[in-house]
């Protein structure tokens, strides 16, 4: 009962402003359709269908190329879902210090270079979905997501978070969640799809560009939000959520367990968390968790509070510029990629091909390691984040595991042009790497 009365509350507030809150939240409901596709820029047809893990898709329904071209969603929270087109409002009090409005103005720069370029993937733009209260449970205790739905969040919890509580932002708040949740299934479900209709085995190295289905969220990458609580502008953590709900919808099957499948579910989850600050939320929510591998590279002088311990921690100093962080980066990332995460011998000790170390990554984009950032403490220039991104993208095609990205942070001086630059490139560069793939294929 306690848990209708929120949504209740919720729904009336919805009705005022024209549009259905329930019309959103069941977009993963049943084992129906991933998302709906309302307000949807098609920038180039696809014949995508949700997947799952055992379909098979005749060959016949499908090109009969064996090679696809790259695949892209992009999934944004800026708009309002109604009847018309509005703005994603959330009224922040005068001289609030973080930057909302940064979402819209970073979704149409990415719209407008992605419409000028010529098309060469599938891509195309989404709104994000609001996030259910039994995905956020998956990671968050309940009597926490209750709270703060329904408002009954203390003071002290709300200065923590950074944020007043308004239905406003509890609307923003399940979107940047549902958003990346929706990117994750979809870049999966694609992924199995292609598998599937190109008969491909997902354990073998030799799966062309299958694997080149990458999703994106222009909003996202909360990794401050532990179970209980928020902090750092972060209420729920959309990554461990989305890498949730994956594990659970997609749980790995044994090589017996169905022949005919050509994916055998998600074995591990990598998070590559590249913001300024540590990503201590996602560190303590998968503590002890080999699902779900948690790399962090962060300035050694910027926690606000207290430093959790991730699978991977790398510390950077205060004034870190490109050579430096480039040269770790690449370093861990190639350390990452040689670890012996599986036991590749066999009962009788002989070697057996190598298994994938990732069936899936999360990429954690944030920019305040810009050298213009007002909150980081790093010099990173732009040249230098953009090496950034392209160390990442070669990585997840060398782990040939689909990608998900994540805006995180980036908060402007006055200026705003440097950070909203760098925010739409790590969108732009992704979208110019799989078209780098796909000008092969046309």
């Amino acid at each position: 009962m306690q848990l209708l009365s929120i949504y209740f509350i919720i729904f009336l507030f919805m009705i005022f402003r024209g549009s259905s809150f329930f019309r959103h939240t069941s977009a993963f409901g049943g084992g129906g359709r991933l998302h709906q596709r309302q307000q949807t820029l098609r920038l180039q047809a696809s014949s995508t269908s949700v997947a799952h893990v055992g379909d098979t898709v005749s060959k016949d329904e499908s090109s009969t190329t064996t090679n696809l071209l790259p695949y892209f969603s992009i999934y944004y929270n800026d708009v309002m879902l109604c009847f018309t087109s509005d703005v994603w409002e959330v009224d922040m009090p005068p001289g609030h210090r973080f930057p909302m409005s940064k979402y819209k103005k970073v979704r149409k720069a990415v719209q407008a270079h992605i419409n000028d370029s010529e098309q060469q993937i599938q891509c195309d733009f989404r709104v994000s979905p609001l996030a259910t209260f039994e995905q956020i449970s998956t990671t968050h205790c309940t009597e926490y997501i209750q709270r703060y739905l329904s408002g009954q969040m203390t003071e002290a919890e709300n200065r923590n978070i950074g944020f007043p509580w308004t239905l406003q932002h509890v609307n923003r708040t399940l979107s940047s969640t549902g958003g990346t949740v929706a990117a994750a299934c979809d870049a999966y479900e694609e992924y199995i799809r292609r598998c599937n209709t190109l008969d491909l085995d997902v354990s073998d190295d030799q799966t062309d560009n299958a694997h080149l289905c990458w999703s994106a969220h222009i909003a996202g990458g909360t990794h401050h939000a532990f179970r209980d609580y928020g902090e750092g502008f972060c209420i729920f953590s959309d990554i461990a959520v989305a890498a949730n709900v994956l594990l659970q919808k997609f749980p790995h099957q044994s090589s017996t367990a169905d022949p005919t499948t050509k994916s055998k579910g998600i074995r591990r989850i990598l998070i590559i968390d590249l913001d300024v600050h540590q990503g201590n939320g996602n560190a303590a929510l998968f503590q002890g968790n080999d699902k779900v591998q948690t790399f962090s590279v962060h300035c050694r002088s910027n926690y606000f509070s207290k430093k959790e311990h991730s699978d991977l921690d790398i510390e950077l100093p205060a004034g870190c510029t490109d050579d430096t962080y480039l040269t770790t980066l690449k370093h861990w990332l190639r350390r990452i990629e040689e670890h012996p995460f599986d036991d590749d011998s066999d009962q009788q000790g002989k070697k057996c091909q190598r298994q994938k170390p990732f069936d899936f990554i999360f990429y954690q984009a944030g920019v305040d390691i810009h050298k213009d950032d007002r909150l980081g403490r790093l010099s990173i220039s732009q040249e230098g984040i953009s090496k950034r991104n392209h160390l990442v993208f070669d990585f997840a095609d060398r782990m040939r595991a689909p990608l998900v990205i994540c805006m995180g942070g980036g908060y402007p001086k006055d200026d705003w042009a440097p950070i909203l630059t760098a925010h739409a490139g790590v969108y732009i560069e992704a979208h110019q790497y799989l078209s780098s793939f796909g000008r092969d294929l046309t």
